[in-house]
């Protein structure tokens, strides 16, 4: 694997798995979530998987 495809394939995984969990930790009925600091901690893990893949589709579409 190419050594600079390695982080987004990387982030992409940690980013799906991490969502996914987000999303089932809320109760939509409710608007609750059943641990609130595990979901906080999901929300910034999923947030900075997002932002290094923005960041690296922006630095290759200025490429």
């Amino acid at each position: 694997m190419d050594k600079s495809k390695a982080p987004i394939f990387t982030m992409s995984i940690v980013a799906i798995i991490v969502g996914a969990a987000l999303y089932k930790q809320i109760d939509f009925r409710t608007m609750t979530v059943e641990k609130p600091a595990l979901s906080i901690l999901y929300a910034v893990t999923f947030l900075f998987a997002v932002a290094v893949l923005v960041r690296n589709y922006r630095k290759g579409a200025e490429k």
